[in-house]
Formats: structure tokens, sequence, C-alpha cells
């Protein structure tokens, strides 16, 4: 199975990266940017045969390494 791991900062947590590309945007003519936002993705490889024992692993994975989850949030897709 596949794993794919989306990971962002919180609403409300400051995003230095997100705001340096808005601002580039802005200087190459793309005016129309008003906010960005940046994170990562993970894709991982499983040899789990059930997508909710996949889940589940991937989650405990998240919260233990993948994700600092005092400042950014996850949603997990399970292919």
């Amino acid at each position: 199975m596949k794993a794919r791991v989306h990971v962002m900062l919180k609403d409300g947590v400051l995003d230095p990266q997100g705001e340096a590309v808005r601002h580039a945007l802005g200087h190459m003519g793309f005016g129309g940017v008003e906010g960005v936002r940046q994170g990562k993705v993970i894709e991982l490889d499983l040899t789990a045969t059930d997508a909710a024992s996949a889940e589940a692993e991937v989650k405990e994975m998240c919260e233990k390494l993948l994700a600092n989850t005092v400042i950014e949030k996850y949603t997990i897709e399970i292919a």
C-alpha cells in the first residue's frame, strides 16, 4: 500500500517561507496572490494489506516523527 501525508502549518502560525514565496510572486508580476502557505508531502510505501491498519500506523508515524503537532496539522491518504 501507499500512503501520502500532507503536513502544513496550523492556521495562525507564521509561515515565513510562504510569505517569501508570496513576495517573490508579486515581484514577478503575479499580483493577485494574497497568501501562500508552504508545506510538505511525504510518500510512504507500506507492507500493510488493509487500509485501516495502514492509516493507524501512518498516524502513529505522524504523531511521533513526521509532523510537529504543536504547530503543524496533517492529513493522510491511503491507496
